[in-house]
């Protein structure tokens, strides 16, 4: 998976004073989890536009002018209600040798059948949760939608990997191809036309034989 570098600044002071003196400079105060303590400090707002401001999903390399350096992913963003600044971000630092639970994109390929017959490609989901170690965490998961058909759906079995698992039931559907409003009209109005074809001929074909049978009387 691609990485995203953050170089910050770790803080002494944590209070709301500092906190907000931070703010009002544009910087962005972060907590680093999951190591033997927590780490705090601060980055710039624009540091994270590429972090937060994308469907993709990274990883993220946290560079402290100190020399420190932490592998983590991003576990919670708060924004401020009205004008949508980031308020503080928090992280989860990331062990070779230990399994992350991560939200990754699903990637759409393929042109299904039940599309090009006029049906509806519908996605349950954008984003599916996996279990991997970091080195296994894949960029994205590729859904392939060619074999559908109208009516038919993915589901998250037919996406396993060997290399992560999905944190989802197995009858979890991924994407399915539904019949369209206009096909749904149009299917009625044939179905429409043909009764009444039918019902023409019904009655063409039981007046003969009653004119012949008053013609015999």
């Amino acid at each position: 998976m691609k990485s995203i570098t953050i170089n910050g600044s770790q803080r002494e002071s944590v209070g709301k004073k500092a906190t907000k003196a931070l703010r009002n400079a544009g910087q962005v105060p972060c907590v680093l989890y999951g190591g033997d303590k927590p780490v705090h400090f601060s980055a710039t707002e624009l540091a994270f536009s590429n972090l937060v401001y994308t469907p993709n999903a990274h990883t993220v390399v946290i560079n402290l002018e100190n020399g420190e350096t932490y592998d983590a992913i991003m576990q919670d963003i708060q924004f401020h209600p009205v004008t949508d600044r980031i308020l503080h971000v928090d992280f989860y630092q990331l062990f070779a040798d230990k399994e992350i639970t991560m939200d990754i994109p699903v990637h759409i390929i393929g042109v299904s059948k039940g599309v090009l017959n006029g049906g509806v490609l519908r996605k349950n989901k954008r984003k599916l949760r996996v279990k991997a170690l970091p080195a296994n965490l894949p960029d994205f998961i590729e859904a392939d939608i060619t074999p559908l058909k109208i009516g038919s759906k993915l589901y998250i079995t037919e996406l396993e990997n060997d290399a992560y698992k999905f944190l989802h039931p197995d009858n979890t559907v991924v994407c399915q191809v539904r019949r369209s409003r206009a096909s749904i009209a149009e299917f009625e109005a044939e179905d429409e036309e043909e009764l009444e074809e039918g019902a023409e001929a019904t009655t063409e074909g039981g007046d003969a034989p009653a004119a012949e049978a008053t013609a015999e009387a």
